[in-house]
């Protein structure tokens, strides 16, 4: 019986090893080397450009790509890749969109990891979501020093349509005219507050513009002190001052004598 045991076991562990060998071989890692920046621009000129003008190609920046292994930081080693004659994905990592959130994720990570825009990744909506870093933000270049891929009020309302159908609306926060921006009371990377708002309330975030509403007041009116949202919306209305509804029926909601 110990033989037979061991016998299964020796062949269940290759299975194992064999397997990991194998997704190494498919992702370019395992045995792979460094072939140098010079090996990679031979073939893409345009894409070592594009990363030529972007943040990551400063080697003032200590850590960035520039500093370690250029393309390969991100991408893995490339002999592997070199020796089966190219091709996207092919002994190498690729940034596509058949690829999983987590991994793509995973490489911006072991760089931005410790950054404290990043404290709440884990727990924000959109790791939850499946939205991977480059969904939001090119690896080679951007417009500005987060390299987003557009501005925010295109790059946010791409997803968020609800929102965009609000901020069309006669009454609207200043977003589309480029006087609010989404970042402004959102954090994209996540927050304690719901909806992922930089504020334990939406009072204080709201008060952080509208600081003549804090009060205190000699005689106030607690829907106020409460939640601003009791009565106003955030995002669009078609009532003056992003009322939730025409007065008088917004007072008579609660008021109804």
């Amino acid at each position: 019986r110990f033989l037979i045991f061991a016998s299964f076991f020796s062949v269940f562990l290759f299975m194992i090893l064999f397997g990991i060998n194998s997704q190494r071989e498919a992702s370019g890692e395992g045995e792979a080397n460094y072939v140098g920046v010079d090996m990679c621009k031979g073939c893409h000129e345009g894409y070592y450009d594009s990363y030529a003008s972007s943040i990551h190609a400063k080697k003032a920046i200590p850590g960035s790509p520039a500093n370690k292994n250029v393309c390969e930081s991100c991408h893995g080693a490339g002999s592997s890749h070199v020796d089966k004659g190219g091709g996207k994905g092919t002994g190498i990592f690729a940034f596509g969109k058949n690829i999983d959130p987590k991994d793509k994720a995973s490489k911006c990570l072991s760089c931005h990891e410790e950054s404290k825009n990043l404290a709440f990744w884990s727990m924000s909506k959109h790791k939850s979501a499946a939205v991977s870093c480059d969904n939001c933000h090119s690896i080679h270049a951007g417009g500005d020093k987060k390299s987003l891929k557009a501005a925010q009020s295109i790059l946010c309302l791409g997803c968020h349509r609800d929102i965009k159908a609000q901020t069309n609306k006669q009454s609207h926060h200043p977003i589309k005219e480029g006087k609010v921006s989404c970042s402004d009371c959102h954090d994209p990377h996540g927050e304690f507050g719901t909806k992922m708002v930089k504020a334990n309330t939406v009072n204080e975030l709201c008060y952080k513009c509208h600081a003549d509403k804090r009060g205190p007041y000699m005689f106030e009116h607690p829907p106020v002190e409460e939640n601003c949202l009791t009565c106003h919306t955030a995002h669009g209305s078609n009532h003056n001052k992003l009322l939730t509804k025409k007065q008088p029926q917004l007072c008579e909601a609660c008021h109804d004598w």
